[in-house]
């Protein structure tokens, strides 16, 4: 495991600081948590635009109806 230092502004880490004791996690694990989130839809996204560059509207009309 690694450690990072991040600076927020004092408002986004009190917000942070309620929300963990909200969810009874530590400050450390609602970060990770959300970048982990943040991470996986930007790959996402990514992933689809990677899917729709190889697609076509053609290849779209051209499928079977009852699959």
């Amino acid at each position: 495991m690694s450690t990072l230092s991040v600076r927020l502004p004092d408002s986004l880490h009190k917000m942070a600081k309620e929300l963990a004791v909200l969810e009874n996690i530590s400050v450390n694990q609602l970060i990770s948590s959300a970048l982990a989130e943040k991470i996986s839809a930007l790959l996402t996204e990514e992933y689809l635009r990677q899917r729709a560059e190889r697609s076509s509207r053609e290849k779209f009309l051209s499928m079977d109806p009852d699959l």
